[in-house]
């Protein structure tokens, strides 16, 4: 598996990328492209091109929750499908892997903070894939599907609000997922923002994989300013796991980054980066 990261806060070293606040990474694995989450922007695009990434030829574009930094691209996609076909350019529409509840309306404070398409919406374009269960990728990767929550001190705080059958409900985030790729190390799994938090998804993936053996974490954290609780939870938590690396990006703050970097070998992580497995 080779993982390049398109889309996040931060940006490497004389890697001349752009970023925002947002996720997108492009997934190599066993013949399969795919596109994990699109950020807030067209930005995604621009990286790749620079890249020499053409995102034209994708298999699967995995969403990891409904929030706007991880599904407004979604809407240049479809721009970029229309133009090659205008263009008889050559082109593989990919089918979108998401929890159901992904394109669900969200809003915080008045403010619409969900996808710009409905799923509907979507499925006049894409061939859809929506499941709570776990999806297979490919032989080694693996799509979480509904992350059970078994820890006390994680995703106890609703973002904002959700719509579902016409009413506004208090949103958990039930549609955060992450995937999970097996290696000969152990686990590498990789997170869009660990709204269901991080802990639990670790707890998830192990039970789902059935194995211990962690190798990498690659993602947002959902740390920000976290409560001292939650912060020793989490902590004392990776003490007890068989982590061997962390790459902490996007919504990890500075603080937490140094917390977690006493406990697990945490590595940098931006725009630019190639990870392989």
């Amino acid at each position: 598996m080779k993982l390049t990261v398109l889309v996040d806060n931060n940006t490497i070293i004389d890697r001349y990328f752009q970023g925002e606040p947002a996720v997108s990474y492009f997934i190599e694995c066993e013949g399969e492209n795919i596109l994990f989450d699109v950020g807030y922007s067209d930005l995604f695009l621009k990286n790749a091109n620079k890249m020499g990434i053409d995102l034209k030829m994708l298999d699967r574009i995995v969403v990891s929750h409904g929030h706007n930094d991880h599904t407004w691209g979604l809407g240049e996609l479809v721009k970029l499908y229309t133009e090659a076909g205008c263009e008889g350019h050559r082109f593989h529409l990919p089918t979108i892997v998401a929890h159901p509840d992904a394109f669900l309306e969200k809003r915080e404070q008045g403010a619409l903070i969900g996808s710009m398409l409905s799923a509907s919406q979507l499925a006049s374009v894409f061939s859809l894939t929506l499941s709570k269960s776990p999806v297979k990728l490919s032989d080694k990767l693996l799509f979480l599907g509904e992350v059970g929550r078994s820890n006390s001190f994680e995703a106890i705080q609703p973002i904002g609000e959700t719509k579902r059958d016409g009413i506004w409900h208090k949103d958990f985030v039930l549609d955060d997922s992450a995937l999970v790729y097996r290696s000969d190390r152990g686990l590498v799994i990789i997170t869009g923002c660990s709204h269901a938090g991080i802990c639990n998804i670790i707890e998830y993936a192990k039970k789902v994989c059935n194995e211990d053996r962690i190798c990498a974490i690659i993602g947002g954290f959902h740390l920000l300013k976290p409560s001292r609780s939650q912060m020793n939870s989490t902590i004392e938590y990776l003490k007890r796991q068989q982590i061997g690396v962390m790459y902490a990006g996007h919504c990890t703050d500075l603080y937490s980054k140094i917390e977690l970097s006493q406990v697990v070998d945490t590595k940098d992580f931006g725009v630019g980066l190639v990870l392989e497995y």
